[in-house]
């Protein structure tokens, strides 16, 4: 028999959304250069806020947090996905004539976030649909894009570096506020 004490098997607790074997993020990944390890980092956060929306219905996804806050799962998925609009086609692909996503008021990604079905759609489907623009524009940089200067609409200027250190702080930080909304929700936390 084995002591329980001595395991090195990773244990998955039962509010873990998958065994640490199966996690599907790039996590620990081991990229080369400064353009794939921004680019990892992307997309774990993306597949950790997938994650943490995975199996929840339409009244889940829009519940909100705390009073008066509109924050919630659906509210964050389309705000994440208008900022890689903003980001990834205004800004780096110079796309300044496209009309900026939830725009028709402010807070319109998170006001707009109601517990109907085809809302929850629309949002998958135009999050989905701008990752897979930026990865189509990321796979043509390489590491000298890096430093390249980008105009931004206030008349300054940034680096693709810096826009990409923004977008991964920027789903850091909602992949925290995921964990506490999911929690909320149903119990489930971290990983």
């Amino acid at each position: 028999m084995t002591d329980p004490d001595t395991t090195t098997e990773p244990r998955r607790s039962p509010d873990m959304w998958v065994d640490p074997e199966d996690d599907p993020r790039e996590q620990w990944a081991d990229p080369v250069g400064e353009l794939e390890t921004h680019w990892s980092y992307l997309r774990t956060y993306r597949t950790t806020i997938e994650l943490k929306c995975e199996g929840l219905d339409a009244e889940q996804l829009a519940r909100r947090s705390v009073p008066p806050s509109t924050l919630s799962l659906l509210g964050l998925v389309r705000h994440l996905a208008k900022v890689e609009h903003a980001w990834f086609r205004r800004r780096l692909q110079g796309q300044l004539e496209l009309t900026p996503l939830y725009a028709d008021a402010r807070d319109e990604d998170f006001d707009g976030a109601v517990g109907d079905p085809a809302v929850v759609e629309e949002a998958w489907s135009t999050w989905r649909r701008e990752t897979r623009s930026a990865d189509a524009w990321l796979a043509t940089q390489g590491d000298a894009d890096m430093g390249r200067t980008v105009a931004l609409e206030n008349g300054g200027s940034t680096s693709v570096r810096d826009i990409l250190e923004h977008l991964v702080e920027e789903y850091a930080r909602h992949a925290g506020h995921a964990d506490l909304l999911r929690e909320c929700i149903d119990g489930r936390t971290g990983q």
